[in-house]
């Protein structure tokens, strides 16, 4: 959304003058090697690849599973995401420059035991992808190097393993953030059995870094819970699907914009990235085969900024059994799924009941989300399922019941707080930067909650856009979305004062009542914010599982954050830092 009018054009005249569009690896985005028309590469062409498995735990001599170190890189090197695509120049994460891919291997760590992580940056001098400087950008001494740090993404772990955004470093660690604290890693695996993923989140470089290939998938099972559920399991039926779109050159290099929509202001910087080639586990519209049964499908959607609402094309349904980082406490079935930037669904699908032996995984989110255009063909198809004909009886009989975890309290909270949304745009009515609270990362910290406790948060978008939020250490449960009333003269309110309480925002936040789907009305951490509406979450930090204490000490530097995770927001600064108290 345009929110406020502001003349920052001679400012941003100078800052362009002074920032950096950077473009590497040997001047591989030459002007003139063509942009590929995704639509012309044929679909379901490439097999659905399994990622590499790491196992994030050792078996000891008697049996019992122990904590185990794990060094893993950052490469540079090539990547064939289609049949008829040259091979793509890519970051990549591995155990070395052969075995790295796109996304990087899935890691398994066991519920309660320690697993540690050296993650080695070997990247190049120079990204193969152009970024903007004058956006707050982590930038090395004499602009050598790719800056890096890997955020566990719905890891609940000490401060200084979270990779928080000042915490980057270069090649061989010559180059070290401000707030750089240790090379290894430590992630307790304390919290619930769950589905999360990694991925770089390096200051003003996440949306390029991630966009060069820096993801990677991450699961915490717990066997004595887990097993009771029934569910799929094993290598052939358990199947993580990390989705995510690109558009690339002819050549096979990623697109990624040079100029911005704004380049007086920002040269590069653009508020949104949507590719035309949808890609899953590293392959662009592959197809998987299936035997008629039950499988389990952990959708994580890594897009830069594209939501998906994912549907099968014969009317399959989806059974939700998680979302995001926890069990739901009960199996929910819908038609369709609808998953925001970073969300995760773990969902079951019966091939049994298909009325067809081939069936596409389809999406129709607009984009942007929600008033933006409509899918187009490329990007309305996600991948294939090709289905044995010949029945098959799996044996299971997915249960009703799943976890047993509490229900928020709205009653118990120690805190509320209001969180609200703004984007800042041009005299010409371009967009500049986007804020919480109308304050950028750097200001200093204004939500101090403390360990254990339980808030309030009201979540107040004053923008066009749907914002992923996603809070850093926290569970979160949402309990309604409100629409505001007389929404222009509230904005005006909160351009001025940024303060909802003193804009009497329970006057405005009085209309349309939107229920949460029953699928999301688990403990989640990202949500979905609603242009227009008021969102109301009871926030956790503490484990929803235990009533165990963090084995950490989570008022420690370098503290956390919470942001939105469409990337392109997110570095240009819709992100704010969080401290702990005791």
């Amino acid at each position: 959304m345009k929110m406020v009018m502001i003349n920052v054009c001679s400012w941003g005249l100078m800052m362009s003058l002074l920032g950096v569009m950077m473009v590497g690896d040997g001047g591989r985005l030459v002007a003139g090697e063509g942009l590929l028309d995704g639509s012309k590469l044929e679909m379901f062409v490439d097999e659905l690849p399994h990622m590499p498995k790491v196992l994030g735990y050792h078996v000891g001599a008697d049996g019992k599973p122990m904590p185990k170190s794990l060094t893993i890189g950052m490469f540079y090197k090539k990547w064939k995401f289609h049949r008829d695509l040259p091979a793509t120049p890519v970051f990549a994460y591995g155990k070395s420059p052969a075995t790295a891919t796109v996304p990087g291997p899935m890691i398994t760590a066991l519920h309660g035991v320690a697993t540690l992580i050296t993650w080695l940056n070997h990247l190049p001098s120079r990204h193969i992808l152009p970024y903007d400087t004058t956006i707050p950008t982590a930038i090395p001494p004499h602009n050598s190097g790719v800056p890096t740090v890997v955020h566990l993404h719905g890891g609940i772990n000490e401060p200084d393993s979270d990779g928080h955004l000042k915490s980057w470093y270069t090649n061989g660690f010559k180059a070290k953030g401000p707030e750089w604290m240790k090379k290894t890693y430590t992630y307790s695996n304390m919290q619930q059995a769950g589905n999360l993923w990694y991925h770089d989140h390096a200051k003003g470089l996440t949306r390029i870094n991630l966009l060069a290939g820096l993801i990677g998938g991450y699961v915490i099972r717990e066997p004595k819970v887990e097993a009771v559920f029934g569910l799929p399991s094993g290598d052939e039926f358990d199947r993580v699907l990390i989705v995510f779109d690109r558009s690339f050159f002819v050549n096979g290099s990623i697109y990624m914009n040079r100029t911005g929509d704004n380049p007086t202001i920002h040269p590069q910087w653009q508020p949104e990235y949507f590719g035309d080639v949808m890609v899953v586990n590293g392959k662009a519209w592959p197809y998987m085969r299936v035997q008629r049964r039950k499988y389990r499908f952990r959708i994580i959607n890594t897009c830069n900024a594209r939501f998906l609402n994912l549907y099968f094309t014969n009317g399959l349904d989806f059974v939700h059994i998680g979302s995001d980082s926890a069990y739901l406490n009960q199996a929910v079935l819908t038609k369709e799924t609808f998953v925001g930037p970073s969300e995760i669904f773990d969902v079951v699908v019966d091939f049994a009941k298909s009325s067809s032996d081939t069936v596409v995984l389809a999406n129709d989110a607009p984009y942007p989300y929600p008033s933006g255009d409509p899918v187009t063909e490329a990007s309305g198809h996600v991948m294939k399922f090709i289905i044995n004909p010949k029945p098959e009886n799996d044996g299971l009989k997915l249960p009703t019941k799943l976890a047993n975890y509490p229900s928020p309290d709205p009653l118990s909270v120690s805190r509320t707080r209001y969180i609200t949304l703004y984007e800042y745009e041009s005299a010409d009515g371009e967009p500049t930067h986007l804020y919480i609270n109308g304050l950028a990362n750097d200001d200093p910290v204004t939500e101090k909650p403390k360990v254990g406790a339980a808030e309030l948060w009201y979540l107040i978008n004053l923008t066009e856009d749907n914002h992923p939020l996603h809070i850093h250490l926290a569970l979160f449960a949402v309990l309604e979305q409100t629409a505001l009333l007389k929404e222009e003269e509230f904005k005006k309110c909160m351009t001025k004062l940024k303060d909802a309480k003193m804009c009497q925002v329970e006057k405005y936040a009085r209309g349309e009542k939107v229920e949460v789907p029953a699928h999301e009305k688990g403990w989640k951490n990202v949500f979905k914010m609603r242009p227009g509406f008021v969102t109301k979450l009871v926030v956790r930090f503490s484990y929803v599982h235990s009533n165990s204490s963090y084995p950490f000490d989570a008022t420690a530097e370098p503290g956390y954050v919470y942001h939105c995770h469409i990337l392109d927001h997110e570095d240009n600064v819709m992100m704010r830092p969080m401290k702990l108290t005791k």
